[in-house]
């Protein structure tokens, strides 16, 4: 079963996740010939200041 793990800074509407999930979905299938019921898709939404690049915490987008 393949299993994807997708994590975000922030938040994502129900629609990109819905769309995300679908074309992800898609490839993996695609490229390995599974089923579209063996894909496991986790979608991880971190807030901003749990998230550090170059040693400084991400401020959310304004």
């Amino acid at each position: 079963m393949p299993y994807v793990s997708i994590r975000v800074a922030g938040t994502l509407t129900r629609k990109q996740k819905e769309n995300i999930c679908k074309g992800v979905t898609n490839t993996i299938c695609q490229e390995t010939g599974k089923p579209p019921e063996a894909v496991l898709i986790f979608i991880d939404e971190v807030v901003h200041e749990n998230i550090a690049k170059a040693g400084k915490l991400l401020e959310p987008p304004k």
